[in-house]
């Protein structure tokens, strides 16, 4: 089980990575929001994993057979957080889009600079 988990980490992890080194802005957006989701499963994760068993020590369990509360708690702020920052970060894409033109991020179109400039030398 911890290596399944730990290989969807992974996998999120070098997907958003390269997702966010691309040069047009929703692919940043969607390399981020999958970053946030490997980070969400690495702190869930932290809270030991647990099936069928309380989030809270009681009187008959050991302390080896609960899960942290702390960690969920922590997942659902930054599922709540993440969701408005992949909103703004939409809307800003789309704000940009819509002045200049084109989805690079740096507002530069790569494709016609390069076909502009192939007959220069």
């Amino acid at each position: 089980m911890e290596w399944l988990i730990s290989l969807a980490i992974g996998v999120l992890t070098a997907s958003g990575v390269y997702l966010t080194l691309r040069a047009y802005t929703f692919p940043v957006v969607m390399g981020l929001t999958l970053l946030a989701y490997a980070v969400n499963i690495f702190l869930f994760s932290m809270g030991r994993l647990t099936v069928g068993l309380p989030a809270v020590i009681d009187k008959t369990a050991e302390v080896a057979q609960y899960s942290d509360p702390l960690p969920q708690a922590l997942v659902l702020t930054a599922i709540v957080i993440a969701f408005g920052m992949t909103a703004f970060l939409i809307v800003l894409a789309l704000k940009a889009r819509g002045e200049l033109g084109n989805d690079h991020v740096d507002g530069l179109d790569v494709e016609s600079e390069s076909h502009s400039n192939k007959g220069v030398k």
